[in-house]
């Protein structure tokens, strides 16, 4: 398995909880269906399910858009705290919360397209001078001490998130979005994705805007 087939698994399968360090470009959103004629609008109580692979990623994920919704002035109940990380992700398994939490919109988000590229870069040399007189005249002795770290995995990622709403009364998919962001990575110094906060941010803000949920 090559360098870089294996971080573009790694990060597939993790997304956006893995422990690295992150910057990002913000969201940019494209809708792909526009809100169906047939939308019962405003939704006022919503589940909000995110099909990845760590159950941790998801409950960060759904935990930032429930937090979005709920300031909004709209009821939402992220899924995964109604499972742990053993239960299944299955059709039945979201069926269920639907009937016991009585909404009326299930909001479904996962990666639809992912471009990642994996490389080694050098880390920049820390260098400390110690200056001391000598026994002859204006002449100085030097002491250089330069500590180099060693080389980081760096990874620059394309990401495109699907975002979809679904009506419960009909179940039809009543709206669309895809966001695209970009992501450089340092894998050695640990820390939570900063792009899912700004994520939630972008999807409930497009729900607003288009009308799926109160303003």
């Amino acid at each position: 398995m090559t360098s870089i087939f294996k971080w573009q698994r790694i990060f597939l399968l993790l997304l956006s909880a893995v422990a690295l360090a992150a910057c990002s470009v913000g969201p940019q959103i494209t809708t792909t269906q526009e809100v169906s004629s047939s939308a019962d609008t405003p939704y006022e109580n919503i589940l909000v399910i995110a099909l990845f692979a760590s159950f941790d990623v998801r409950k960060q994920f759904e935990k930032a858009v429930v937090k979005q919704l709920l300031e909004s002035g709209t009821d939402a109940v992220a899924s995964t705290s109604m499972m742990n990380s053993k239960t299944p992700m299955t059709r039945q398994t979201y069926l269920a919360m639907v009937e016991t939490l009585d909404v009326d919109a299930v909001l479904i988000n996962e990666v639809s397209r992912l471009d990642s590229k994996t490389s080694l870069k050098d880390a920049s040399p820390e260098a400390t001078y110690n200056v001391g007189a000598t026994y002859y005249y204006n002449v100085w002795s030097v002491e250089l001490t330069e500590y180099v770290e060693p080389p980081s995995i760096e990874v620059k990622s394309s990401v495109a998130l699907a975002t979809q709403l679904y009506a419960v009364v009909n179940r039809e998919l009543v709206w669309a979005i895809e966001s695209k962001l970009k992501i450089v990575q340092d894998a050695g110094r640990p820390r939570h994705y900063p792009f899912i906060a700004d994520e939630a941010k972008a999807i409930v803000a497009h729900m607003s805007k288009d009308g799926l949920i109160a303003q």
